[in-house]
């Protein structure tokens, strides 16, 4: 009887355990990474019925009750939700997000839910711990923008032109060409054209009515003639030393009868100004990171620069892998982890402006909730009815 009564006892520990588990997954349905767990349950030990402890196969042997052997945790990827930060990252497939705390100690996450901290520093929202990423060489480095706040001014080195130059006009200006100097300020230049001859054309470039450069371009069959196509001088702001500047009518001029269509140029618009590749220095404005998690900066002047790209790691075997909180996870194997780069052998891809939720079952875990309670209950009755069976004997010792 009092076997029974302990036997009952280790349905009911067991199935509590099973419960808090249970409990556990639940309270985090909405924490960003977590990962839920199954508990392990197994019969314990079995003896023979003489208890002599030899062995007899399974005839007239007994077990002794309800064992739990620890928890296992599900590594299934959770859904990917949309949150519009930037800097919230999710991987799309294996891999998790690894951590250095302040003591050095290396820690992995699939909550990638991260900010720049006052030091420029890529961190983790939650606790601080830096963000790891790979420099120049490969190794372990910290992500950060510092260094890398503003972006340099670019003088321009061409300004291209797109239109048609009337055949039959004499002079054709355009205004309002924008180029930056080598200090990054910006200058408004006009560009005139003068026909000398047939097809053939002056150019001469001038800001606030005085010429800072000439040159001449010549067209033939209604197309610039390549080697005389360009127009290059040395620009020379007051104050500033000179860079060379091509104007370049290549690519997307042409010279016909205004207002006339052709099977090739269709309707004709006059001579304009195009693009210029110069720019004007900038601040950042923001920071991201690209499918294969390399962080990119934004800057006001509409440039872009790359930094360092996340370390990634993965494991072979989920016995390599140890909750700890925090939404991390510390590797108890060293040799089942292997680290690397998104998108490179069989890691995931890496979202900006995604975090991965909980991959708790709800309908899971209240099906298994159920079976809990319902063990319980058995194992409650278990301990019942063998008290109940000892009193009778008792009460037969008492007749």
């Amino acid at each position: 009887m009092l076997d029974s009564i302990y036997i009952g006892m280790s349905g009911l520990q067991g199935y509590s355990r099973g419960l808090k588990v249970i409990a556990n997954n639940t309270a985090n349905i909405n924490t960003p990474g977590f990962k839920s767990s199954s508990i392990q349950f197994g019969d314990m030990f079995y003896a023979n019925g003489d208890q002599s402890g030899t062995s007899k196969g399974t005839f007239g042997s007994s077990g002794h009750g309800l064992v739990t052997g620890g928890t296992t945790l599900n590594f299934k990827q959770g859904e990917l939700r949309q949150t519009g930060n930037t800097l919230d990252l999710a991987v799309d497939g294996e891999g998790l997000f690894t951590l250095k705390d302040a003591n050095g100690k290396l820690h992995y996450t699939r909550a990638g839910q991260f900010e720049f901290n006052s030091s420029g520093v890529l961190v983790n929202r939650l606790d601080g711990s830096k963000v790891m990423g790979r420099d120049a060489n490969g190794a372990l480095a910290e992500i950060t923008v510092n260094g890398t706040r503003s972006s340099n001014s670019k003088a321009t080195t061409t300004v291209t032109f797109k239109g048609n130059v009337d055949i039959n006009s004499t002079t054709v200006s355009v205004g309002s060409v924008k180029v930056i100097d080598s200090v990054g300020g910006e200058h408004n230049l006009t560009t005139k054209l003068t026909k000398t001859s047939t097809d053939n054309w002056s150019v001469d470039i001038s800001e606030n009515g005085v010429s800072v450069g000439t040159g001449a371009i010549v067209f033939l069959n209604g197309k610039t003639v390549f080697a005389s196509s360009k127009v290059v001088i040395n620009f020379a702001p007051a104050g500033l030393t000179s860079t060379p500047l091509t104007l370049d009518f290549s690519t997307d001029v042409t010279s016909f009868a205004a207002n006339t269509t052709t099977p090739t140029n269709g309707n004709l618009t006059p001579l304009a100004f195009n693009t210029q590749d110069g720019f004007s220095a900038g601040s950042l404005t923001g920071a991201s990171f690209d499918a294969n998690g390399v962080l990119v900066m934004a800057y006001s002047n509409g440039q872009t620069s790359k930094g360092n790209r996340l370390a990634l790691s993965r494991f072979d075997t989920v016995d390599a892998v140890q909750a700890v909180g925090g939404n991390q996870f510390d590797s108890t194997d060293p040799t089942a982890w292997h680290s690397g780069n998104a998108g490179e052998n069989g890691f995931g891809s890496v979202k900006s402006g995604f975090v991965e939720i909980s991959n708790v079952d709800l309908s899971q875990e209240f099906s298994d909730l159920v079976i809990m309670q319902r063990g319980y209950q058995a194992s409650s009755q278990i301990i019942t009815t063998a008290n109940e069976m000892l009193q009778e004997l008792f009460a037969m010792k008492g007749k």
